[in-house]
């Protein structure tokens, strides 16, 4: 890492240097259009309840209703809508999927014009959600503010893709995510030390605690998203392992899912809940905040069911065994012991299985955190610490997935200046 460090600043790094400096201004852009807030609109001050995720991930933006409220998860809706079409169920979005990067393209474009269509929607909603507005003109107007700062912010991830060091979308995401951090261990600091009614000995040592279990747990999320199964592989038109060569392997990420099963297990729950509000049944809204509420036992069964569910459902669409199999037959390679087709396909899918109940369970664990912790703050009359205080959730999996992906990148992109330049030498 260090050496990493001491070759950025080296001279002939000058414009990846530059390129970091334009993803630092383009996220405090991002920053700033948090606190700004839709004119003619106070700060939400009601229970958002399953919108906490998107004002985890829009640093707050929605509860202060800036510019920004929306953020990129109008988008995010859209690409997974977007991956779903591509299983055959449009032939044209599954044809653009295997045009190669022209098709990519395609899919790309279409998926912004779908994000900025769910981020009006969306803008509508939660204008009539949250405001009172007088006149249809006014939730009109709100709507077109929300919906052009999704415009602006999926612009500025582009910019940092292009401009930038890449993950643009990604990043934005982590800086909402982070600019929420030192507000959070304030308030964890009044709540246990400053304005509680424990003593001053035992509020520190809470403190502490809390810290050193949140780092805990940010290590074992490092290790999780590094962790991988490691099938081998050899190949017919080359000589074995054994002869010298090195071992080729397939590597699959424990949590090869990422995040994703939790986004969709949240908004599954969430849209009940939508209808209930906006339907104004009152024995609706109590059936869902009995049943499908995170802090009731059913609701937090469902909830884990679903992280489940979708956990299975979307690693077995980011890898597919079948056209796995068949592209490792195509390659001449084989998994030793393990007879090419219809073999290869079962022994990875039971593979896969396997790893997913591991990675399926790590994000029950990640998910419920939040969940435990505020339900044993709550335990103590002694204790006021506000909700948005939690250890773990998605957000922390979201900001160390993006923080090594991307540090990944800026290491390979050393390693190869530093590969060309030893060569130009030669």
């Amino acid at each position: 890492m260090f050496q990493s460090l001491k070759q950025l600043f080296a001279p002939t790094n000058k414009d990846l240097r530059k390129r970091i400096g334009f993803t630092l201004v383009a996220l405090m852009i991002f920053v700033i259009g948090t606190s700004i807030r839709v004119p003619g609109t106070p700060e939400i001050t009601s229970n958002l309840g399953f919108l906490d995720l998107i004002n985890v991930m829009g640093g707050g933006s929605l509860r202060n209703f800036s510019i920004f409220a929306l953020g990129v998860m109008p988008y995010i809706s859209a690409s997974i809508i977007m991956q779903l079409l591509q299983l055959d169920i449009i032939p044209y979005f599954s044809e653009l999927n295997k045009q190669g990067p022209v098709g990519r393209q395609k899919i790309n474009q279409i998926t912004r014009y779908m994000g900025i269509i769910f981020a009006f929607i969306e803008g509508f909603a939660f204008s009539f959600a949250f405001f009172d507005a007088p006149s249809a003109m006014d939730h009109l107007y709100i709507a077109t503010i929300l919906t052009a700062g999704t415009a602006f912010t999926l612009w500025l991830g582009d910019r940092i893709t292009k401009k930038g060091i890449g993950n643009g979308m990604s990043l934005i995401i982590m800086a909402g995510i982070i600019k929420e951090l030192p507000t959070m261990f304030i308030q964890a600091f009044q709540g246990l030390i400053t304005n509680s009614d424990l003593a001053l000995a035992l509020g520190i040592a809470l403190f502490v605690l809390f810290i050193i279990v949140y780092f805990v747990i940010i290590i074992g999320v490092i290790w999780v998203q590094e962790a991988d199964r490691k099938i081998p592989i050899q190949y017919a038109n080359k000589t074995s392992s054994g002869y010298g060569n090195p071992q080729s392997y397939m590597p699959i990420k424990i949590n090869s899912a990422g995040v994703v099963p939790v986004i969709f297990a949240s908004s599954f729950l969430a849209i009940p809940t939508t209808i209930a509000q906006f339907s104004g049944n009152q024995g609706f809204i109590d059936f869902c905040n009995n049943y499908l509420s995170y802090t009731t036992p059913v609701g937090l069964i469902i909830y884990i069911f679903l992280i489940f569910f979708f956990g299975y459902f979307y690693t077995f669409i980011q890898i597919k065994p079948e056209e796995l199999s068949k592209n490792l037959q195509q390659n001449g390679g084989y998994i030793p012991g393990i007879r090419p087709g219809g073999e290869t396909e079962n022994y990875v899918s039971k593979v896969l299985s396997r790893l997913t109940v591991v990675g399926s369970l790590f994000l029950v664990i990640i998910a419920i955190l939040p969940i435990i912790f505020t339900a044993l703050v709550n335990l103590s009359d002694k204790i006021s610490v506000p909700a948005s205080v939690t250890i773990g959730g998605t957000g922390l999996l979201i900001v160390v997935g993006v923080a090594l992906e991307t540090y990944k990148q800026l290491e390979g992109s050393l390693v190869t200046r530093s590969y060309r330049k030893s060569y130009r030498r030669h």
